[in-house]
């Protein structure tokens, strides 16, 4: 059994290292220019978001819409940080100052409403997104509504794919542990849990707090790859986006987030050709598939290399069926 889960684990490293190399060579052939980069990283930063917000929501139960918040406290630490430390060892102390700052507020923010349940939490979690922004809005440290702008860029695609795969293989690690696995008891049914002895309030603050600090990276992350902020991009809206996310991929499913976050980023470019329709098309077409698939993409089933296998066998087993079909006719 141990040498089967070796060779999974090696199997998916050799993957990673194989995609990671692939498209360091085309950046560095310029086949991938600054265009393409950017969709990579902010495709690279939502599944960040939407994986962390999956920890919270789908795995915990919590229906949280304070995200964005989160997010925006990692911008600016890091942005801070950065202009006044403008190397590679500043960028990476903004990147973890940006989260652990993130981190306190969520536990700070997770104490009193993680008591709450439902529309509830998703108002007050909301309400504290919306305080964090317009405190953002205020500061003379931010630079008010204006923003930040020529912050130094030092996010590249060996970083996004470092903290993102990071971000992914932690989330996974923890949901599989026996903390992960109380998550998953109270997103299931909390009276029991709490009569089988697990601490509710400590396992949700926990799942909250680990959720807020990879979402400062996000930020943080975003901060340094775009260059400029303002408290306007990590609004009401943001956190919305990074919730469809995680429906659509399904809830419960961190390889959902992560397909469902690539899929959405190639439509949303796809249709920045009719600028007045984007948002209708993008719309009718979530509306579609929620109306067909709606657990999502994925359910709270995790993609694997014998889940994959058996899909296929089945297709080619289809595609036979009608080929035989044909030929007889």
């Amino acid at each position: 059994m141990k040498g089967i889960m070796k060779n999974r684990t090696l199997l998916k490293s050799l993957i990673l290292l194989a995609g990671f190399a692939v498209v360091q060579l085309l950046v560095f052939v310029d086949v991938i220019d600054s265009y393409i980069m950017g969709i990579i990283a902010r495709t690279c930063i939502n599944i960040i978001l939407a994986v962390s917000l999956n920890l919270i929501t789908g795995f915990t139960g919590q229906f949280s819409l304070g995200h964005a918040g989160f997010m925006s406290i990692g911008a600016y630490v890091c942005a801070i940080t950065t202009f006044r430390y403008p190397t590679i060892p500043g960028f990476i102390a903004g990147v973890l100052l940006g989260a652990i700052c993130a981190a306190i507020v969520g536990a700070l923010v997770g104490l009193p409403t993680l008591r709450l349940r439902g529309d509830y939490l998703a108002i007050a979690t909301l309400g504290m997104a919306e305080i964090i922004r317009i405190l953002f809005l205020n500061m003379k440290i931010t630079n008010g509504a204006a923003g930040l702008i020529n912050i130094p860029q030092f996010v590249n695609w060996p970083w996004l794919f470092i903290f993102t795969v990071g971000t992914v293989v932690l989330i996974s690690n923890y949901i599989k542990s026996a903390h992960g696995r109380a998550c998953i008891s109270i997103r299931e049914d909390e009276i029991a849990s709490e009569s089988m002895g697990i601490n509710t309030t400590r396992t949700k603050v926990t799942a909250f707090t680990i959720g807020a600090f990879f979402a400062g990276i996000a930020g943080a992350l975003y901060a340094s790859y775009f260059f400029f902020i303002k408290p306007d991009l990590f609004g009401f809206q943001k956190s919305i986006d990074v919730l469809v996310i995680v429906v659509f991929g399904g809830m419960g499913s961190i390889s959902g987030s992560v397909i469902a976050a690539v899929l959405l980023e190639v439509i949303s470019t796809m249709l920045q050709s009719i600028v007045e329709l984007r948002m209708v098309f993008y719309a009718i077409m979530l509306v579609i598939i929620m109306l067909f698939r709606p657990q999502g993409l994925m359910g709270s089933k995790e993609l694997t290399v014998i889940m994959f296998k058996e899909q296929a066998g089945k297709l080619f087993g289809r595609i036979r069926s009608v080929g035989g079909k044909g030929g007889k006719a």
